[in-house]
């Protein structure tokens, strides 16, 4: 999973990030929005433009946002 969307998107949903996605890779979820792991290039373009700074690489993922990694891949499981 190249890159993931955690806790400060929850209830912001701004949509800056899918404004710039350049292969539509990002998705609305009930309080957030995730990225496709299957469909994104790791570009990085989302996460310059996030609003509130809650895009990271998979592998910089602040300690206590980990969760949202496996919440990205259940969401995208569930589809």
């Amino acid at each position: 999973m190249p890159f993931v969307i955690t806790s400060p998107c929850i209830e912001e949903k701004a949509a800056d990030c899918v404004d710039v996605c350049p292969v539509d890779c990002i998705a609305e979820g009930e309080d957030q929005f995730y990225i496709d792991p299957d469909i994104c290039i790791d570009c990085g373009a989302c996460e310059a433009v996030c609003p509130v700074d809650a895009i990271f690489h998979e592998e910089e993922v602040p300690e206590g946002e980990e969760k949202y990694i496996q919440k990205a891949i259940d969401f995208y499981n569930n589809r």
